[in-house]
């Protein structure tokens, strides 16, 4: 018994010994692969790209080596395959019911790589969050939260950005939310949105000058928007029912109200720089109107005359 105590202890003593020069190996792969990313990039592969490369190489050996981790602690501590199967069906067992969201998050990880839900760059909402995908792990899915316009604020918490531009948080939502809530993506199949402005005027007010007027800027600032969403429209059509649009360049709608009569010019922009093209065709806009003649009709009231007032003394 004492010579099969000592066995047992010298057999215990070498695998710790094996298991700490596999430990040590694996982790110095990880480490000079990990310093051979952070070096600089010669050109001209530099910008979005590089950094979408870095990123799948660094997803890739994360999950390389925790399945070399498994199959190489395994191997060192179960002589037996028998008894390997069986503690694997197990740790199975209970990590499905211990770790439920865990290995829902783990699921749906995979489903967002295999089914190309989102990816590293994308502009999406999830989970009541909207930003840019900055960071996609195993379990989280790290969002660079962006604001939107008045009309638009859904979220909880509420953001103080009322454009769609960065707020400056880092927002971490677990993967399993695909299976909870809508996936919005802005970017992947069609990388452009329909957007508009409204403009109220007076009745009295020259319709059709203030109409060509908008439809003026809304050219010279989207005309190349529009060649260029031509292309992903037609590409889209091609993978989805999607159907046919008359036409992608800008156009004016009439509303009427019991007060003015609301001009929506309706035009077509990409995801990125809303907000700044939106900015120059105001400034474009507001001049063009001044010169015209034409006033953007509020609810204010303004007070032409007062009756005449007489004051007697005794």
């Amino acid at each position: 018994m004492q010579n099969l105590s000592m066995i047992t202890d010298a057999g215990v003593g070498v695998k710790l010994l094996v298991t700490v020069a596999f430990l040590v190996v694996l982790f110095g792969i990880r480490a000079a692969i990990a310093a051979t990313l952070r070096r600089r990039t010669p050109a001209p592969v530099t910008g979005q790209r590089e950094e979408r490369r870095r990123f799948w190489i660094r997803q890739a050996v994360q999950l390389g080596i925790f399945a070399l981790l498994v199959a190489g602690l395994s191997t060192i501590w179960i002589d037996d395959p028998s008894r390997f199967t069986t503690i694997a069906g197990l740790v199975t067992a209970g990590l499905a019911v211990a770790l439920q969201r865990v290995v829902t998050s783990l699921a749906a990880y995979l489903i967002i790589l295999r089914g190309r839900v989102f990816t590293v760059g994308d502009r999406i909402t999830i989970g009541g969050v909207r930003g840019d995908v900055v960071a996609l792990g195993l379990m989280q899915t790290a969002v660079m939260e962006m604001g939107e316009p008045p009309g638009a604020h859904s979220g909880d918490p509420e953001v103080w950005v009322n454009a769609r531009q960065f707020t400056g948080r880092i927002v971490k939502i677990t993967n399993d939310k695909i299976f909870d809530t809508p996936v919005y993506n802005y970017t992947r199949e069609f990388p452009y949105l329909w957007e508009e402005m409204h403009f109220p005027i007076g009745y009295d007010a020259d319709r059709a000058r203030a109409e060509s007027i908008l439809l003026d800027v809304a050219r010279r600032h989207t005309g190349p928007v529009v060649e260029q969403a031509e292309a992903a429209f037609a590409r889209l059509r091609a993978r989805y029912f999607v159907a046919e649009l008359s036409q992608l360049a800008p156009r004016v709608y009439l509303r009427m109200t019991d007060n003015w009569i609301e001009l929506a010019l309706r035009f077509i922009v990409p995801v990125h720089g809303v907000r700044v093209l939106k900015d120059a065709m105001t400034r474009d806009i507001l001049p063009a109107f001044e010169e015209a003649q034409i006033r953007i009709a509020s609810t204010t009231f303004e007070v032409t005359g007062l009756p005449v007032v007489r004051v007697e003394t005794r």
